[in-house]
């Protein structure tokens, strides 16, 4: 039997697995999965599939199919963590717990979901992700971050230049589809994690302070001096955290 529970970690729009580089060796005694969504190397994957964060959950549920594992510790990061609330939803019964950072449960609002929509078909017909760059990077990171760490954002725009203008489309599309969480959490059977940074502008400490007050069994920590992307900018109390929630899942399932 397992010490501690498995984690599935889900990155963040408009990233890739890289984005968990840091985070990993921190806590390399622990059985973490952190897979690159469909579409990250292979576009065509894509093709003819309508975007849904429904069918980036049941792909986490087909890894876990794969790994053999029955139930695990699913979270995520911005989009990584709407794709979570959306496992916990389909697959509500393979949860062991879930992982909640600088994301929203709500739905998007009108302007938000125009706004998508219209980015996603400016990297369609530009072919890259220059709109991305210019438009979504600068707001990923917090101002400490910027100001002290110009490797951290030349690491997050070489991250994002690498993923295919078609699949950030896609990304955009099924993220403006997505509905409100907050009933899912509501009615959580598991414990949470709820992460923010504390710089954060696009999925705010308050956010995060509501996701946990809706979630029956949650706990909120804030990482100081980092924005939208913790793993990134300050990926060590990002580690602790993680690890001390797990240490606490292991603990309640002896």
């Amino acid at each position: 039997m397992r010490r501690t529970p498995v984690c599935v970690l889900l990155h963040a729009f408009p990233l890739t697995s890289r984005m968990w580089a840091k985070v990993r060796p921190l806590l390399a005694d622990r059985e973490l999965h952190t897979p690159d969504y469909r579409g990250v190397t292979r576009p065509e994957e894509l093709d003819g599939v309508p975007p849904s964060l429904d069918v980036l959950a049941d792909d986490v549920a087909a890894l876990l199919d794969q790994a053999g594992v029955e139930r695990a510790v699913v979270g995520g990061v911005s989009m990584g963590g709407y794709v979570a609330m959306a496992f916990a939803r389909r697959h509500p019964a393979r949860l062991a717990g879930l992982v909640l950072a600088d994301t929203r449960s709500s739905a998007d609002s009108e302007e938000g979901r125009a706004g998508r929509l219209a980015i996603a078909e400016e990297l369609e017909s530009a072919g890259h992700v220059g709109v991305l760059l210019e438009k979504t990077v600068p707001g990923l990171l917090g101002v400490s971050t910027k100001l002290s760490k110009p490797e951290v954002v030349e690491e997050v725009r070489a991250i994002v230049s690498s993923v295919p203008p078609r699949t950030a489309a896609w990304w955009q599309r099924a993220m403006a589809a997505r509905p409100d969480s907050t009933p899912t959490l509501r009615t959580l059977a598991v414990p949470a994690l709820v992460v923010v940074g504390s710089e954060d502008t696009l999925a705010t400490p308050d956010d995060a302070a509501a996701m946990a007050m809706a979630i029956p069994d949650a706990r909120l920590v804030t990482i100081p001096d980092a924005g939208h992307l913790p793993p990134l900018e300050a990926p060590e109390p990002f580690a602790d955290a993680l690890r001390s929630f797990l240490d606490e899942l292991s603990g309640s399932a002896r």
